[in-house]
Parts: C-alpha cells; sequence; structure tokens
C-alpha cells in the first residue's frame, strides 16, 4: 500500500510539472548553454577530471551500481549479471562523501561552482555491459554525460527516445531521463562517464516546488540511505 501511494503520488508530481516543461513534447536533448552553462566547467576541464578519475581506479574498488544503490538492481545486475556497472559517488543531495573529497578535489570544487546539483557520480560499464530500457522516475532533474574514456572500436551508444548518440572523449550532452533509454555496448574496453544530475529549470514557483522535494522529501526517503551505504562500503 505504502509503495502504491508513493508511485501515485510521484505520478501526480511528474503530471504537475509536466505543465511546465511541455509533458509528452518536451524535449529529449537540451542545450547545455541554454539550460545551465555552468556545467561546461567540466568539458573545459575534461582532463584534470579524467586524471582523478584514473586516481580512483588505482586506489579504490568501484562498486557495482546496485551495491551501492538498490533501487538501481534492474538496470544494473539482472542483465549480463556477470559483467558491471560500477559508479563512485561524488555528490548527492548536497553531501560529498570524505573519499570523494580525497582523491577528487578538482571535480569536488567544480561541483560545488554548479547551481542545484542533485547528484553526481562516475559511471562506468565494463566491456559488454549493456544497460536495459528504462526510465529515470522523477521529472524534476535533468542529466548531464560527459565522456572521459570511450573505447574507439564498437563505441558504445545510448538511445534517448527516439536518437541515438554516441559518446565521446571530451564531449557532453544534457537530457531528459525520464524518456526511456538504454545504452548498447560491445566494446572490449571499459566506457567511463562523469554524471552530473541537475535541477529542471522551471518557472519560479515551480523550481521552488521542485527544490522543496528534492531537499526534503527525495532526500530523506532515498538519498540518505544510498549515503549511509557509502559510509559502509570497503575500501582498499
Amino acid at each position: 500500500m505504502i509503495v502504491k501511494l508513493r508511485k501515485l503520488a510521484l505520478n501526480g508530481i511528474n503530471w504537475y510539472f509536466d505543465q511546465y516543461i511541455g509533458g509528452e513534447k518536451r524535449a529529449a536533448r537540451y542545450d547545455i548553454s541554454d539550460n545551465c552553462p555552468e556545467l561546461l566547467i567540466f568539458d573545459q576541464n575534461y582532463e584534470k577530471i579524467l586524471k582523478e578519475y584514473e586516481y580512483v581506479d588505482q586506489h579504490y574498488q568501484l562498486q557495482a551500481y546496485h551495491d551501492t544503490d538498490s533501487a538501481q538492481y534492474t538496470i544494473s545486475a539482472m542483465v549480463e549479471p556477470n559483467k558491471k556497472w560500477k559508479i563512485f559517488v561524488l555528490s548527492l543531495c548536497g553531501e560529498t562523501p570524505e573519499l570523494a573529497l580525497k582523491l577528487c578535489p578538482q571535480t569536488c570544487k567544480m561541483l560545488e561552482s554548479i547551481p542545484n546539483v542533485y547528484q553526481a557520480f562516475f559511471s562506468v560499464l565494463e566491456p559488454g555491459k549493456p544497460v536495459p530500457a528504462h526510465n529515470g522516475p522523477y521529472r524534476g532533474i535533468l542529466r548531464y554525460h560527459l565522456g572521459l574514456k570511450i573505447p574507439a572500436q564498437n563505441p558504445p551508444s545510448i538511445r534517448i527516445k527516439d536518437q541515438i548518440y554516441f559518446w565521446q572523449d571530451g564531449k557532453s550532452f544534457l537530457f531528459d531521463d525520464t524518456w526511456e533509454h538504454e545504452v548498447f555496448n560491445n566494446a572490449k574496453e571499459d566506457r567511463i562517464v562523469l554524471i552530473v544530475d541537475i535541477y529542471r529549470p522551471m518557472p519560479p514557483f515551480q523550481n521552488k516546488v521542485n527544490s522543496f522535494l528534492i531537499k526534503k522529501v527525495i532526500k530523506t526517503l532515498y538519498a540518505d540511505k544510498v549515503v549511509k551505504n557509502l559510509k559502509n562500503e570497503k575500501k582498499e
């Protein structure tokens, strides 16, 4: 019953936001310069971010996505279960893990300069690991991807609604992950991406509603549990 009530509440919130973001006519991809130009700091510092990721990879055992966040089990663990989708959390609902500050100080400092960040993490797909078709649950967020290390042969791609995009080293894009999307990955090397979720730009009052829901409701019901898991993770 509680799960059904939460789903009904989420559907109602999404319906409300749809009145201001275009509903079924809303875009799949968005111009970064028009919606959050501050994100371009990551494009401009691509090499620094890549070096910090490589330092993380050398000093830390990255966790499977579903081990950090059990809500991602269906998309992280069920398809090609012997291969991993791994993440390293840099920020979540205003909290920056101590390990992220230690291993990625420059990336974390850049994140602090971005207004209204919901979460940020390094996303690593092992060779041959796909992500099945799914929809993000909440309309109040837009998702930014920056390619950090993309295989040159059989480069992985992402389908967002009816559009296909191939990641490239140092190139970024911004999209609405509540549209159905999936990742195709036949590469023989890891696909490494920086993901940053930001509050979706909306009219002033709706921005306040969105901010309240993220900071008070989503943080309490979801994000705090993930942060607790991060504190309990085993480090190398």
